[in-house]
């Protein structure tokens, strides 16, 4: 081979050394990125059933309000 096809050569594959690494950086970001939707949108959902549990056990806004236990 002639020294400019080996200089070529030697460039595409640095070139894709380079590439496979940043796929690789970019896969395992993607993958902790996943992981962090996934327990965020099962918090909002523990969130969602607690909102709904707090407004089934309040009283109507025109009942009126019990007395504390101390009266």
């Amino acid at each position: 081979m002639s020294d400019d096809t080996q200089a070529r050569l030697e460039a595409l594959e640095v070139r894709v050394a380079y590439q496979d690494r940043t796929i690789e950086d970019l896969n395992t970001i993607v993958t902790a990125q996943w992981k962090q939707i996934d327990d965020l949108a099962k918090q909002v959902a523990r969130m969602a059933d607690r909102l709904r549990n707090v407004e089934e056990n309040t009283p109507a806004s025109g009942e009126p309000e019990p007395p504390p236990p101390h009266y």
